[in-house]
């Protein structure tokens, strides 16, 4: 099943794509152009280049932050703010279907 998620892009652009179930938002970035998406780790949690910020229309639909995710969120270049995942830990699934999310700028 696919769902969809919309980047918005740094210079205000939106690009709307269609993710598989269980699919990451930062795999399904790099996959389909979102190239200010880094990605640089792959997904492993141990870079923070996928820095985006929820928007807060879907917040509580997120899964939970880990203690790993926190510390990486430290690290990032762009400045944290309350809604701020990497979004390679976000998995989409049918609670996220619409999910918008924010490029955070700069990813390195």
């Amino acid at each position: 099943m696919k769902y969809r998620a919309t980047f918005v892009r740094p210079d205000g652009s939106r690009k709307t794509l269609e993710v598989r179930e269980g699919t990451s938002l930062m795999r399904a970035a790099i996959d389909q152009g979102i190239d200010e998406i880094v990605g640089e780790c792959g997904g492993h949690l141990a870079c923070g280049t996928c820095h985006v910020y929820v928007d807060a229309a879907w917040a509580e639909a997120c899964p939970p932050i880990a203690p790993r995710e926190q510390d990486m969120l430290e690290m990032t270049s762009a400045p944290r703010r309350p809604l701020s995942r990497l979004c390679c830990q976000l998995p989409m699934s049918a609670a996220l279907d619409g999910i918008v999310v924010e490029v955070a700028d700069p990813q390195l």
